[in-house]
């Protein structure tokens, strides 16, 4: 598959709807509690450029907004996702502003952000390019999108993460869901996500100057930074 074909949308927003009461625990269970540690250090990151309104796309049950909406208590958090069942779980645990919707077709006028972020959401979007210029063209110029997700660790620990990528983690996370199926898909999504380098070019390609990559935990997670020219 290339990139850009990796997921059928309708699939995926069926697979979340069935997973999302069980969602945040099972991540945190499955990244032993690390996944909480990457969404604080992006929302600190996030309040270091001062933003007075910021849009998390694919936001789920609002992990990292509510970190940010923590974070910049002075700025307007809007956490917007296809899942209305996973934004439900995000509404309860008290994200302000939460809104369905497409991430390849966002109601948004041009330039109305200072901060776009993304976690593990974009990785599962049928087009990546479509969706990281639909995210260029609300934020403003010289605004920030933010890309955290998952990633491929090189050295010595790449083949056995990858053997609990494909077999351990897939497992747990049925046991731990009762839905199996909706996590098979996962090592072939991360395998196929473009990393390092190559996603930096791909935020480059598609409106961004600066781009920037960092590895967290050894390269299981990457943070991508790009600045809207």
């Amino acid at each position: 598959m290339g990139a850009g074909t990796i997921q059928d949308p309708s699939y995926v927003r069926e697979a979340f709807a069935r997973i999302a009461d069980r969602y945040v625990t099972t991540n945190h269970v499955l990244s032993l509690g690390t996944d909480i540690l990457w969404r604080r250090k992006v929302a600190r990151m996030v309040r270091r450029w001062k933003p007075g309104r910021v849009l998390d796309v694919a936001t789920g049950t609002g992990d990292l907004a509510l970190e940010i909406q923590d974070a910049c208590p002075g700025a307007e958090v809007i956490g917007s996702d296809f899942c209305a069942e996973m934004l439900a779980h995000a509404g309860r645990r008290g994200l302000a502003k939460t809104l369905v919707a497409d991430a390849l077709a966002l109601p948004f006028g041009d330039g109305e952000f200072d901060v776009v972020t993304v976690a593990f959401g974009l990785r599962n979007m049928a087009d990546y390019a479509a969706a990281i210029r639909e995210m260029r063209r609300v934020l403003k110029p010289g605004g920030h999108l933010l890309v955290l997700d998952f990633s491929l660790p090189e050295g010595p620990l790449k083949i056995p993460y990858r053997w609990y990528l494909h077999h351990v983690l897939p497992r747990m996370a049925g046991f731990l869901t009762g839905q199996t199926d909706a996590y098979e898909y996962l090592g072939g999504s991360i395998e196929e996500f473009p990393r390092g380098r190559s996603m930096c070019q791909l935020l480059e390609r598609e409106g961004f100057s600066d781009a920037e990559a960092l590895a967290l935990s050894f390269g299981v997670a990457a943070v991508y930074i790009g600045r809207a020219s």
